[in-house]
């Protein structure tokens, strides 16, 4: 009998180290917060972040993001350890990123790339993976010269084009013509998610909106008893998903919406604006907050600028403290501090004061639609049904 062998087909995670400019006024605590959002991006894109450099400047390099001493003191690091790339936490120029390779002499990501490289494998629907493909070519088209280093040199001078310039400016044309077509597809989709929207026009629609991985998804499966796919990494969920709910007689649709995120790429936003029309269009939103997240505060204050840019501040909006359960135990009056409310969605806690929140925010825009429709008093006991 011959022995078959089994082989490991799965792809080896690639070992990264992660590196962060901190402003000199920015507090230290502050830093680390955002280096722990950086290293769960990694985790999220299966990366294995090996160690964090930090370095204190007034503004980072034009040339290198790093200053020279940082930068010899990580190189001299990567001598005694294998790495295949290098993450740094904020977007870099493509002549910063030619530096770098050219120095270190492995991948180069920042923190855009990382994000789309993360949307890519998270999107589902056509219209998803149209507007990733489309951000992610908004991202290229500028630093396209350093994808084509394995073409000749070329030389300044009469008759000394090299045909790295002729490839370069081929390419820069495709990549022109492929996002003409994809804004144009964009085009069509959103068309059709506008005749979608229209038909929904007689009836409530709320958004759960937040920062990424603080548990929409999962207070989307509890609220309308859905499906929706939940796990605890970043972006779990790129494509609005929508469930028709109704609490007593009272039909609303509820979306569950991509999570927001600190320095969210600008050519993102755009590409992702079929989606956050479901936000721009609700009539009540739902501000969804990971109280147990020590750099909560910041978050709401980036949701909120983020609604801002969207013009959809001025919105009735709920703001939800999530995974409560995770603090110390609170009593019935801490459970609610003014419009807040402490809820648990992994653990169900507080969802039935949720409940009645949630619905007499939703009875007041179902009057606005049908103005002669005559709101019940109901009580929200216990016993309510969830």
């Amino acid at each position: 009998m011959i022995e078959r062998k089994l082989y490991d087909t799965a792809k080896p995670q690639e070992r990264a180290i992660l590196v962060a400019v901190a402003l000199k006024q920015q507090d230290e605590r502050l830093t680390q917060d955002y280096l722990d959002e950086l290293d769960f991006l990694s985790t999220t894109a299966k990366a294995v972040v090996l160690k964090r450099f930090v370095q204190k400047l007034e503004r980072p390099d034009h040339s290198t993001y790093v200053g020279k001493g940082k930068l010899e003191e990580i190189l001299a690091w990567m001598e005694d350890n294998p790495v295949d790339l290098v993450i740094f936490d904020d977007d870099l120029s493509p002549a910063q990123v030619r530096n770098l390779e050219a120095a270190m002499k492995v991948k180069i990501l920042d923190r855009s790339l990382l994000i789309l490289y993360i949307f890519s494998m998270r999107a589902q629907t056509a219209q998803a993976k149209t507007q990733v493909e489309l951000a992610q070519y908004q991202y290229m088209l500028p630093r396209l010269t350093r994808l084509w280093t394995h073409l000749s040199k070329q030389r300044g001078g009469i008759g000394n084009r090299g045909p790295g310039e002729k490839e370069l400016e081929t390419d820069r044309r495709i990549v022109n013509d492929r996002i003409s077509f994809l804004k144009e597809k964009l085009k069509e989709i959103d068309k059709q998610s506008v005749t979608r929207r229209k038909n929904r026009e007689k009836i409530v629609r709320v958004a759960l909106v937040g920062y990424t991985n603080v548990g929409k998804s999962t207070l989307m499966n509890l609220l309308s008893k859905s499906d929706v796919f939940a796990e605890n990494k970043l972006f779990a969920t790129v494509d609005a998903t929508v469930r028709k709910v109704v609490w007593d007689n009272i039909p609303f649709l509820l979306t569950d919406t991509v999570g927001f995120i600190r320095k969210l790429p600008t050519h993102l936003i755009e590409s992702f604006k079929s989606t956050l029309d479901e936000i721009r269009e609700a009539d009540v939103l739902v501000h969804v907050v990971d109280v147990a997240h020590p750099a909560h505060l910041q978050q709401i204050e980036v949701v909120n600028g983020i609604l801002a840019d969207l013009k959809s501040s001025e919105k009735p909006c709920l703001l939800i403290f999530n995974k409560a359960d995770l603090l110390p135990p609170l009593d019935e009056e801490d459970s609610r501090n003014g419009d807040a409310l402490f809820i648990s969605a992994e653990r169900g806690m507080n969802i039935v004061a949720l409940r009645a929140a949630m619905l007499k925010e939703i009875a007041k825009a179902h009057k606005k639609i049908f103005p002669n429709w005559l709101e019940r008093e109901v009580f929200f006991g216990e016993s309510a049904e969830l």
